[in-house]
């Protein structure tokens, strides 16, 4: 008997060779996170009015491979107690020589920083406002504001930036949202400096 001839036979084999063809060798779906090798702060001292009354210094994170990758060096930041400050927040991709600063901004509806750590949640020690440009809720740059009476020196600032979140969620303008991962979306940046005041 030859089974070639038969119809139903040739569809099984046709089926088995399509199911065969959905392998390992499929493509992975690409990853839309940043890749960043830098990171940096800029603080300007800034007085009741919001008017920049100091010279400005940064604190810089980097790795080569990517802080979210590798084994960054983070500087500490140093602030003064009952101080206001612009913060300012510059990204950049040295593998690519690419500013990702202007990326984010550019695509400020699917961008947004929080700012967690013991810094800014439980008893903070800073107090953080949005002030893009614009009035877009990024937090590329932002008012910083120092407790004059801490009840410590030491803390932790975690920055996190996430991209495609849903900005309209209940809470995701909230810069200490603690519950960010609710609002979707994925993280770009998740990275802490420690913070002493002086």
């Amino acid at each position: 008997m030859n089974y070639f001839k038969k119809p139903a036979f040739l569809m099984a084999m046709m089926v088995s060779l399509a199911f065969a063809s959905c392998n390992s060798e499929d493509p992975v779906p690409e990853n839309d996170e940043e890749l960043i090798t830098d990171v940096t702060l800029r603080f300007t001292e800034v007085d009741a009015t919001g008017n920049a009354i100091g010279t400005p210094f940064e604190f810089v994170a980097s790795d080569p491979q990517g802080v979210e990758l590798g084994d960054p060096t983070i500087e500490t930041v140093e602030l003064t107690k009952g101080k206001s400050y612009q913060m300012e927040i510059f990204l950049y991709n040295s593998i690519e020589d690419e500013d990702i600063t202007e990326e984010v901004q550019e695509e400020a509806d699917e961008h947004q920083f929080y700012f967690l750590g013991t810094a800014f949640v439980g008893s903070p020690v800073l107090t953080y406002t949005y002030d893009d440009e614009n009035g877009e809720i990024i937090g590329l740059k932002g008012q910083v504001e120092v407790a004059e009476f801490p009840g410590f020196n030491n803390a932790s600032m975690r920055i996190i930036l996430r991209h495609d979140l849903d900005k309209n969620y209940p809470g995701a303008d909230n810069p200490n949202f603690e519950n960010y991962t609710q609002a979707g979306g994925e993280t770009d940046l998740d990275l802490t400096f420690p913070l002493v005041l002086n």
